[in-house]
Formats: structure tokens, C-alpha cells, sequence
């Protein structure tokens, strides 16, 4: 009665909730936008599903924004999508979860390139390697897509989330 509390280990069913709510909050989404790309990626042949999910998820507008280093976090970059800060193929999209296609060019208007968020991003940039499916001009504040996401390090099982969802 006092004292602590016996913990049961997590069901099989509690593991892969767990796993796919990780991977929610990593990545920003809403339930239903989740759901709604795995039911894509289950529908798409000859790929595993996991590396469809992730290509997905990777590829969308906001997260290439983070990944190329011009915002600190995912719903920082949504944030500045959504005020009209970013071009894709000298285009302004404000659509944070538009899905970019291999070599597209995402850039910053140059108009917001003097706002304080960015004022000092070349230097941040220096230290900074995008990953290897990304290119990135840090003298121009400018990348895109090089390839489909592939081997893109996450904290949390995928496996477990397409279980989650198979059934």
C-alpha cells in the first residue's frame, strides 16, 4: 500500500502506442494526418512500409525547413511556412506539409532575410552538415531535395508503429 509502485512492463499493444505517440510529438503531427500517411504508405507497392512512412514524414515542407537548419525546431519552421517566409522553386508556399519532390529548391524571400530569426543564420550555418538526401547553400540561405530520404536516424521504433497501425 505504501511505498512505490509496482509497474507492470508495458503490453505488446502499450509498447507500440507508446512508439507511435513518440513519433507523433517528435514529428508534430495530429493523429489523423498520421494515420492518414501510413494509409498511404501501406497502399504503395514494392516499397516496406516503414521507409514509405518515413520518406513521407521527411519530405514534407516544415520538416526539410528544420532539417536544413533554417529553424530550431519543426514547429518553429511550420510557424515561419505559414507566415509566408519560404519560397519552393521561387514559389511562396504556405503549406507547412506540402511534400517537396526531388530537386526542388527551397529559399528564404529575400525580404525576411533582414528579420531578427534569420539575421544571424549564416553563421549558425557554418557549423552545421545537412543531411546527406539534402543540399544546402549556406552563403545563399538556399537547398532542397537532392534524393528520397533514406537511413534518417530515428528516436523511435517504425516497426512498431506500422504494427500499431496493421491492425
Amino acid at each position: 500500500m505504501h511505498g512505490a509502485k509496482r509497474r507492470r512492463a508495458p503490453t505488446e499493444f502499450g509498447g507500440q502506442l507508446m512508439e507511435k505517440q513518440r513519433m507523433r510529438v517528435s514529428y508534430g503531427l495530429r493523429e489523423a494526418q498520421l494515420s492518414e500517411i501510413v494509409a498511404k504508405a501501406m497502399k504503395k507497392k514494392g516499397a516496406a512500409v516503414g521507409d514509405s512512412i518515413i520518406e513521407r514524414i521527411e519530405r514534407q515542407f516544415a520538416n526539410v525547413v528544420f532539417r536544413l537548419g533554417f529553424a530550431s525546431s519543426r514547429t518553429i519552421a511550420r510557424q515561419l511556412i505559414l507566415h509566408g517566409h519560404f519560397f519552393v522553386n521561387k514559389k511562396k508556399i504556405r503549406a507547412p506539409f506540402y511534400s517537396l519532390k526531388v530537386g526542388e529548391t527551397v529559399s528564404i524571400i529575400p525580404n525576411s532575410k533582414e528579420l531578427l530569426i534569420f539575421k544571424d543564420l549564416s553563421n549558425k550555418l557554418k557549423k552545421y552538415d545537412a543531411p546527406e538526401w539534402l543540399f544546402l547553400d549556406k552563403e545563399k540561405l538556399e537547398g532542397g531535395l537532392l534524393a528520397l530520404p533514406k537511413g534518417v536516424e530515428l528516436p523511435f521504433d517504425i516497426n512498431l508503429v506500422v504494427d500499431y497501425y496493421s491492425k
